[in-house]
């Protein structure tokens, strides 16, 4: 497509989107359908406005995956991604497996031979990625359990197609087809011809330079370009990374979504996190639109036409051997009857990695082709019936069976700002806000726990929904006007997500967080926070007061204690922090601190004066502060 040819059809998948996707979704269709319907509209088998040009289309709106994956790496710390290993490798692993084992049994059982078997098990086996997260996303079910466990069996099947594809040549016992269903040249990378070793050598290379560039050399990059303050650089720098990713890995022989994924993985906790998920999610929906709009124009309907009972009976065989395995495997792993469905008809269909499985397959001859057509056209109309078939589950399965997990909620519409942002409003936050409120200073209060805002505001508080981490909603509570950020939510990640967010974006805000320990402590000094609190180190230490006094110590003389080991502790938890690194010095060090404080403490109790302030145990002040006993 060149010239007035590029326009027209750029015109024309732009148009079909605009028309089609509102419409889908006033109709309660979402949005995933509606593309998948203006692509069959403008299709060769509709108004013929797209034609064989569709596969080019396809090839290149399949970027949008590769979008898609970094962006769910950049929600996932590092942290969150280990305590999934066992969805991942376990559900996952098993999905595949036994998906594949299953359709490679009943194509043997028709009559195939079992390296054809085998290969079209593997390829049937994966479900879309596009699809599923794109139509979780919109219906508010990622944080799920249904969610988080598709979002793992599909983070393993991408990873799964890589030993796939090394598979197939192995399985190949015809001549290698000159014509392809689709996908790209496998020949021509840097690892092409090599012996396996130098290939895994060449492979681990790669993924070891993604991750040591992510943590030492992007965030220089970005901290450099973001200097510039000029909006459309970033977003270059930010495209720019993610094609280079792309292309490194497919140079090696990997997927680039897993490779932009690792990447996403990587920055998750850098500070231009939240700037890189806002410059790249309109080329991700554009492209991914584009991508399902390609799916729906490439269904072959003269060859369903022409052999209906054949392609209708293979579609309804794929989903339901799917869907069983899914729900089995759902209950082995132990979920709730309303999340193991949605789980099962989430990812009954095959995916877009089968066009490209089946098009190597064919070229490397493992498949001969009056085979992959009709196996394109079985994918491609799994993928399109995901849709209804999730909204079938939503409209007649889930009343039945009851759903004992909520979507997430929009945030809420702030409606108020104040001289302090209170994010966090559980056992810490609450007792802040009281005492703010108590005193006349007005706080604007985020939470984003639903239940926790739902039971304040039974109180006649005032706590708006959403999560602080996001930019847009710190704008919207007037963090560019406020002059004091606390942060005190329940999860320490969270707490430095926030922070990180504070700092890169409202620089001149007085951020005080809370911590959990002196680990957390010293992650949020590092971060450039000062005022750092940690939780329970106030009350143990008016715990300790109240211990002396009750002891023997006289009021006065407790209470400065307590004073002056809260000073030396703090004092010493800076000094301390250079050397938390290096366990052997770390150790030393505490030691000779701890026997420092002592000293201090000690030669404090030697004063000859601390008994003159007797008022401390007066009984009017006792009754005043709750003091105990007399000395």
């Amino acid at each position: 497509m060149h010239g007035d040819g590029f326009f027209f059809q750029a015109f024309v998948y732009l148009a079909a989107a605009v028309v089609s996707v509102p419409i889908a979704k006033r109709l309660g269709l979402g949005s995933v359908l509606g593309y998948l319907i203006a692509g069959i509209a403008i299709g060769p088998f509709g108004l013929a406005l797209v034609g064989a040009e569709g596969q080019d289309v396809l090839h290149f709106a399949e970027f949008g995956v590769v979008l898609m994956l970094f962006l769910i790496g950049l929600e996932l710390q590092p942290a969150l991604l280990w305590k999934l290993r066992g969805p991942i490798l376990g559900l996952g692993g098993l999905q595949v497996a036994l998906t594949a084992a299953a359709i490679a049994g009943v194509a043997t059982a028709l009559g195939l031979g079992w390296r054809p078997a085998v290969a079209i098990g593997c390829a049937l086996g994966l479900s879309s990625t596009a699809i599923v997260l794109q139509t979780l996303a919109e219906k508010g079910l990622m944080r799920t359990d249904a969610g988080q466990s598709a979002f793992s069996v599909l983070l393993f099947q991408d990873i799964a197609v890589i030993p796939m594809l090394a598979l197939f040549p192995l399985l190949a016992t015809g001549r290698p087809s000159s014509v392809a269903t689709g996908g790209g040249d496998h020949g021509g990378t840097w690892v092409a011809g090599l012996p396996g070793w130098a290939q895994t050598l060449v492979v681990l290379a790669a993924v070891v330079a993604i991750i040591v560039a992510g943590r030492f050399l992007v965030r220089p990059v970005f901290r450099f370009i973001a200097r510039t303050h000029l909006r459309e650089i970033f977003t270059a720098a930010a495209l720019l990374l993610v094609i280079g990713i792309a292309l490194l890995m497919t140079q090696v022989g990997l997927s680039p979504a897993l490779g932009t994924f690792l990447a996403g993985v990587v920055l998750a906790t850098s500070e231009y996190r939240h700037e890189l998920e806002g410059d790249i999610e309109p080329f991700k929906g554009l492209l991914l639109g584009l991508f399902f709009i390609a799916v729906g124009s490439s269904i072959d309907f003269a060859l369903i036409a022409a052999r209906p009972g054949l392609i209708g009976g293979l579609v309804a065989a794929l989903m339901v051997v799917k869907l069983v395995i899914l729900l089995a495997l759902g209950r082995g792993f132990r979920m709730g009857a309303d999340q193991n469905l949605l789980f099962a008809f989430a990812l009954a269909q095959g995916g877009e990695f089968a066009f490209v499985l089946l098009s190597f397959a064919a070229q490397q001859g493992v498949l001969a082709l009056e085979l992959t057509s009709p196996l394109v056209a079985v994918v491609a109309v799994s993928m399109a019936l995901t849709p209804l078939v999730l909204l079938v589950y939503e409209r007649l399965v889930q009343p039945r069976v009851g759903t004992r997990e909520r979507p997430d909620r929009d945030p809420d519409v702030i409606a108020e700002e104040g001289a302090v942002i209170i994010a966090g409003y559980g056992r810490v936050g609450n007792i802040i806000g009281r005492l703010l409120s108590a005193n006349g200073v007005r706080a604007t209060v985020l939470d984003h726990d639903s239940d926790q805002v739902d039971l304040l505001r039974k109180f006649g508080h005032t706590v708006y929904y959403g999560d602080a981490s996001r930019l847009d909603l710190l704008r919207a509570a007037g963090a560019e006007r406020a002059k004091v950020l606390v942060v005190a939510v329940d999860s320490p990640d969270k707490v430095m997500e926030i922070v990180a967010l504070a700092k890169s974006h409202f620089p001149h805000l007085t951020v005080l967080a809370r911590a959990f320990g002196r680990t957390e402590a010293y992650d949020l000094l590092d971060a450039g926070v000062e005022q750092v609190y940690r939780e329970t180190f106030d009350s143990a230490v008016r715990l300790g007061a109240d211990v002396l006094h009750e002891v023997g110590y006289r009021a006065h003389d407790a209470h400065r204690r307590a004073l002056a080991f809260r000073r030396l502790d703090e004092r010493f938890l800076r000094e301390m922090r250079e050397h938390r690194h290096d366990e052997a010095v770390y150790v030393h060090e505490a030691k000779r601190r701890v026997e420092a404080l002592e000293a201090l403490l000690q030669a404090d109790r030697a004063e000859p004066d601390l008994d003159v302030d007797a008022a401390w145990d007066s009984e009017p002040l006792r009754r005043e502060y709750g003091g105990t006993a007399g000395g």
